[in-house]
């Protein structure tokens, strides 16, 4: 199979959410600041033209797409408060003519006012889903169905998708991706050593593993760091997401749990829980390059990257790619965190 991005999503009807491909770029004034001689890229799957950008769209382009196709008016799935997912969801719903809810759990321990109603759950609102609020321990698949259920007997039909979009569909959005990144390498001169992301729900790392195997890649050259589960769970989960979305969808190739590479030296104590790492991953690319990195995932992960350059843990001369998953919005729920509390007006 050739591996065309633009074939696979009109093979399987997805919708247009974001422009294709993203830039790739490199970060020259970081390397300066780092005094590395590691060439660092940055893919931008940040930078998209709705619901204040994010890579879920890649997911959502598929799994809107499907939806369509089964006459669903509905879409229904989960996340934490602050889920970057569910914000898009709403965006990429509202976008295509579908309602949208969103069953959002109590899974982080912070309190504060801008957590519980900043960032991406000020957008869920201005997007129009209809939010529900759970606590963390809720049954929370029980509840979608419960949910498509009563969409149904009142006459409606629900599309339920599980956590961040994870499901063999979603993670199409990454298989394209990882085509794309082919393409993009040989268009720059450039092979990757690495190709980074943060891992939550999996199917970023597991879109872009069964993409490299699919083209005949090595897909070790992709690893993530965990920002959600353990590193062991996340493992798990990536390489049952990648064999089923390899089979389920009919690509060639496979993933072997010895090519599945994921790294939890910075999740901390937590899913969206700050660490020192984090804070100064997000300040160091944003006063050398002017990026944005969100709190929960691409701070995290980023922080790896950085560890790993300094680390020595790539060659002089290598190159490698970081795939900028976006969640800005999410910054402005972690104000205390980054200490933006304003400052009195000068006389």
């Amino acid at each position: 199979m050739s591996p065309d991005p633009h074939a696979l999503r009109e093979r399987h009807g997805a919708v247009a959410l974001l422009a294709h491909p993203s830039p790739i770029g490199r970060l020259e004034r970081l390397e300066a600041a780092l005094g590395t001689a590691v060439r660092i890229y940055v893919k931008r799957d940040d930078v998209a033209g709705i619901g204040g950008g994010g890579n879920k769209l890649r997911k959502l382009e598929f799994l809107l797409g499907d939806a369509i196709a089964q006459g669903c008016d509905t879409f229904v799935t989960t996340g934490g408060l602050q889920s970057n997912h569910a914000r898009l969801s709403a965006a990429a719903a509202a976008r295509m003519g579908l309602a949208c809810e969103l069953v959002l759990a109590d899974v982080v321990p912070r309190h504060d006012a801008d957590y519980r109603g900043n960032g991406n759950l000020l957008l869920d609102a201005i997007f129009g889903a209809t939010v529900h609020r759970v606590p963390g321990d809720t049954d929370r698949p029980a509840l979608l169905h419960a949910r498509a259920e009563a969409l149904r007997a009142a006459g409606g039909k629900a599309y339920v998708v599980g956590a961040g979009g994870s499901s063999p569909v979603g993670a199409l959005g990454y298989v394209a991706c990882a085509w794309e990144i082919l393409a993009q390498e040989a268009a720059l001169g450039e092979r990757f050593a690495r190709i980074v992301v943060p891992n939550g729900s999996a199917g970023t790392h597991a879109g872009l593993a069964a993409g490299m195997a699919a083209a005949g890649e090595d897909a070790a050259r992709v690893q993530s760091y965990a920002v959600l589960a353990t590193p062991e769970a996340a493992h798990a989960d990536t390489l049952a997401l990648a064999q089923t979305t390899l089979a389920a969808n009919a690509l060639p190739g496979s993933v072997t749990a010895e090519e599945v590479v994921i790294n939890g030296s910075q999740r901390g104590e937590g899913y969206g829980i700050p660490t020192p790492a984090m804070r100064e991953a997000v300040e160091l690319l944003a006063r050398t390059e002017g990026l944005l990195l969100d709190p929960v995932y691409s701070g995290k992960a980023f922080a790896g990257l950085l560890a790993a350059i300094r680390g020595g843990a790539f060659q002089p001369g290598e190159a490698v790619l970081y795939v900028m998953t976006g969640g800005v919005p999410g910054l402005f729920a972690y104000r205390e965190v980054f200490g933006g509390h304003g400052s009195e007006p000068q006389p």
